[in-house]
């Protein structure tokens, strides 16, 4: 599309108006075009998410903006860029120490237009506020230290006078002198505790707003202050001084780097409009994308409720404390099933019918005998909620969804995960240099390439019974296995592979055994043993095929026993080909972090 047909989609003069009227934007511009005249990361956030501010223009003026991190796919995509042109569906416009943001908490790339050369000579937005100080000071910036000498401030403003609403997703340590209006999602009971050091209460709420969520603690005198003001679904203006401090993600399920917790002299007020934050926010997973997430981790899933199970009581081991729980099955449209198991009060009053749309913010992942989910108490259960996910799945059983057969994650468990360790990524010569294994068994990762496979005893014959996989020797009768007393007339030959590997810094042999192998070669050793008893060329083509493959290898170093010598044995427990898009992604995090370290 030409730069004049792009440029006349352009929403012209919509920031002015968002700035200083927002209902009349709402009603003159509800999907503001605009176009993006820069894309720049804010850095590293501490636990590795990212944040990026972009600059966005209507063609008459422009605004420096910050994108919520649900929306930063457009960027991980490729689809927002210097110059191209997008619909903003959601947003919120803020001013920030004296400073006008824009808030995108959504956003639409219109890919028709193409990317183009900046449009217009925008200048920076203004609100009216601003634009009077201007003409009323001579002075281009305003002559906001006077001009605060002549206002006399109240002796106890309200919590939403300090300034305009700041949005919880910008919240950090930096920022010092902020209001938040923000929806109780979830209130904890209080809790206490006691030590020989003394003793204690908390209780913790999680709050949400447009652009984001965050958990917030109140303890001892907040807690006596706040528990009862605090009421799930309500509504509040909380402002600083509040400590913002980096999240302990043990104790949330919410996507936020940081959380707050309440001092002495925060201020807490129920909001009058209550209907402007929204009710909750969910990021679904679906049922079949469980088998990619690792074990412990955080997830909020959707499902149609297949089973519901009787109540039943275990008692805890380290506390010896008696817990009901209840297991439920949820089913959605890609086919699978999972598990998920409710605690205590809610497994007890738990009262949705079969075929219900269940939706559940903050389960935790287990991989234990397969994939399974358990609700935190932190986390919610909404029972057919209306929302667009649940109603296309509500579609979906209805019309086919309730005949279907479900496939589980039993059987999908990590070999890395199931020893109980996070494996940690390493190059080869620190494998080496920290001599991992000597002392007792260790896990690590690394990324490397094959470069050499031995093809001498690349498989073994097994026992062809399912479960036994002993190796068999042949005799008169076929294939004899000594564990099973039966003889088998071909054996069930299984990968016992011996390759070197390397990275920039060294190489390494590991052995490999048998889904290892299947991996590597894309096929299984029956195959491949008989591409060698039937055809050469092939056999050998396979192996070279195999080198020069990179791949991330999960591994296990342990001291093994050679004849009368002792050295570390490196057993691949599995691998897979990489994901070159999420790595250039991680080394650029790398960079980015070690810019910003120089």
């Amino acid at each position: 599309m030409d730069a004049a047909s792009a440029a006349s989609a352009l929403s012209r003069g919509c920031l002015d108006v968002i700035f200083n009227d927002i209902d009349k934007a709402t009603k003159l511009f509800p999907v503001p075009v605009m176009q993006c005249l820069q894309v720049k990361p804010m850095g590293p956030s501490a636990t590795g998410g990212e944040r990026y501010r972009l600059v966005m223009s209507d063609g008459d003026h422009y605004v420096q903006a910050m994108l919520a991190t649900q929306a930063n796919h457009v960027i991980h995509d490729e689809k927002l860029v210097r110059g191209s042109f997008a619909r903003v569906k959601q947003y919120n416009p803020q001013n920030l120490k004296g400073k006008n943001i824009l808030v995108i908490i959504d956003l639409e790339v219109i890919e028709s237009l193409g990317v183009q050369e900046k449009v217009g000579s925008p200048t920076a937005v203004e609100t009216n506020e601003a634009k009077n100080q201007t003409i009323a000071s001579n002075d281009f910036y305003g002559n906001k230290k006077e001009e605060s000498k002549h206002q006399p401030m109240p002796s106890r403003p309200a919590a939403h006078d300090n300034g305009n609403i700041y949005p919880i997703e910008g919240l950090s340590p930096f920022q010092h002198k902020w209001t938040i209006k923000a929806r109780v999602t979830m209130k904890s009971d209080i809790k206490t505790w006691h030590k020989p050091t003394g003793e204690g209460k908390l209780f913790s709420v999680n709050l949400l707003d447009n652009s984001g969520e965050i958990k917030a603690t109140g303890f001892n005198d907040q807690c006596d202050a706040f528990y009862d003001l605090l009421q799930e679904g309500s509504v509040y203006y909380i402002s600083s001084p509040c400590r913002v401090n980096l999240a302990k993600k043990q104790f949330s399920n919410l996507p936020n780097d940081y959380e707050i917790t309440f001092e002495r002299d925060t201020r807490i007020e129920k909001a009058e409009v209550q209907a402007d934050v929204p009710q909750v926010r969910f990021n679904f997973c679906t049922i079949q994308e469980l088998q990619n997430v690792e074990k412990d981790n955080t997830v909020d899933v959707i499902g149609v409720l297949k089973d519901v199970g009787e109540v039943s009581e275990i008692t805890s081991k380290s506390s010896g404390k008696p817990f009901q729980k209840r297991e439920l099955t949820l089913v959605d449209d890609t086919g699978y099933s999972v598990r998920v198991t409710v605690w205590g009060k809610t497994a007890n009053s738990f009262d949705a019918n079969p075929q219900s749309v269940v939706a559940f913010k903050g389960t935790k992942v287990s991989d234990f005998g397969g994939k399974s989910l358990s609700l935190l108490s932190s986390g919610t259960m909404t029972v057919d909620p209306d929302i667009p996910d649940a109603h296309r799945l509500k579609g979906w059983y209805d019309s086919s969804g309730r005949t279907d057969n479900f496939a589980t994650h039993q059987n999908l468990a990590s070999m890395g995960n199931a020893a109980g360790r996070k494996d940690e990524n390493k190059t080869i010569s620190q494998v080496k240099d920290e001599n991992l294994g000597m002392d007792a068994p260790a896990y690590y990762a690394i990324k490397a390439t094959i470069v050499f496979v031995k093809q001498d005893n690349f498989c073994y014959p097994a026992c062809s019974k399912e479960g036994c996989n002993k190796k068999v020797v042949q005799t008169g009768d076929g294939w004899y296995c000594e564990k099973c007393s039966l003889s088998h007339e071909r054996p069930d030959y299984r990968y016992i592979v011996s390759l070197n590997v390397a990275d920039h810094t060294s190489h390494q042999w590991l052995n490999c055994f048998n889904e290892t192998g299947e991996a590597i070669f894309g096929m299984s050793a029956n195959q491949l043993m008989e591409l060698k008893e039937n055809d050469d060329a092939k056999f050998m083509a396979a192996f070279e095929a195999v080198n020069c493959k990179k791949l991330n290898f999960r591994c296990r170093a342990k001291m093994d026993n050679f004849g009368d010598t002792q050295r570390v044995r490196y057993q691949v427990m599995s691998a897979s080909l990489l994901d070159f898009k999420s790595e250039g992604n991680k080394l650029a995090e790398l960079i980015k972090q070690y810019d910003m370290n120089a």
